[in-house]
């Protein structure tokens, strides 16, 4: 199914932040309090050290000419050092021997790094599959027709419900309507059929017989993809269990006498209609003697001419 994109909005008496807000708070063990309403003291350090920052360093070197990021990254980095060190105008000390005073009782930061996630809400489809970003991410089939939430990174899809993570793959980059599946997200019936190959559907096809393996040849060769006819082979050689190996051979055998490339269909029409049962030849029957009770124009009447 299609995703929807996931909005979220303060309320007058609940503070509500977006879940990828939310989440780099928690990776970094952070409390987001934001600020007042029409109160710009609340923000007044930010604000200031903001335009500070935009002054000494970005209007410093708008006129230099870089040639890779990381030339820029050392100059803004040497430019920070500089600023942090420079000495305060009305109070002693300076930025950077502030935080070696405080940095005792900040927590450290974590061992890997903060990655940007996009969240979004699908429903699970029939096929218990996702769909994101014209790619179909597998879940356990359960939760088919479930609302799930998905969190989106640069290399990863992962899929809660109810906050619990239930799925996760490695996301699919460059391609269109690829899939990833895993075996276990299948229903029993579903992973017995993803194990097959057209290599064992051949060589079960000629156990029973040479009329099934020239129809199951005949379905797969007919196919431009040889795995779409996976699904037909499998239903064929599920007739064999419904009725019997011996009425799938002579319904098969049957089926090539109407035609040399026969399908799926035209198998179960046979096996189902009962025409692979042997049928005993009937003898004409001969006609029984007129009664003599009985009106009977013969041949010589019809055949004279001018009969009044």
């Amino acid at each position: 199914m299609i995703f929807q994109q996931v909005h979220h909005k303060h309320t007058k008496s609940e503070i509500i932040l977006n879940r990828t807000y939310q989440e780099m708070a928690e990776h970094y063990g952070t409390a987001i309090i934001p600020t007042r309403v029409r109160m710009p003291k609340d923000k007044a350090t930010v604000e200031g050290t903001v335009g500070i920052i935009s002054t000494f360093i970005l209007a410093a070197i708008r006129n230099d000419k870089f040639f890779s990021l990381s030339e820029l990254n050392e100059v803004i980095k040497k430019r920070l050092h500089d600023y942090n060190q420079k000495p305060f105008q009305r109070k002693e000390g300076s930025r950077a021997s502030i935080f070696a005073d405080e940095r005792q009782f900040l927590l450290p930061l974590p061992k890997n790094i903060y990655e940007l996630s996009d969240w979004r809400v699908a429903t699970v489809n029939r096929g218990y599959h996702v769909l994101v970003d014209d790619n179909y991410y597998s879940v356990p089939f359960e939760f088919i027709k479930k609302k799930v939430d998905i969190r989106l990174t640069r290399t990863t899809v992962e899929i809660l419900y109810d906050n619990n993570r239930i799925a996760s793959h490695i996301r699919i980059l460059g391609k269109i309507g690829g899939y990833s599946t895993v075996e276990n997200h299948m229903p029993h019936a579903h992973q017995q059929y993803i194990q097959w190959n057209g290599d064992k559907y051949r060589a079960r096809a000629l156990e029973i017989g040479e009329n099934t393996s020239a129809v199951v040849c005949s379905i797969l060769s007919s196919q431009r993809v040889e795995q779409q006819g996976y699904k037909s082979c499998h239903t064929l050689l599920k007739l064999g269990e419904t009725y019997s190996t011996e009425e799938l051979e002579s319904a098969c055998e049957r089926a090539l006498t109407y035609t040399s490339t026969p399908t799926l269909k035209i198998v179960q029409t046979i096996i189902k209609s009962g025409m692979t049962h042997s049928t005993q030849v009937q003898e004409p029957k001969v006609p029984s003697e007129p009664s003599k009770y009985s009106f009977t124009r013969g041949a010589d009447y019809y055949g004279k001419e001018g009969n009044e």
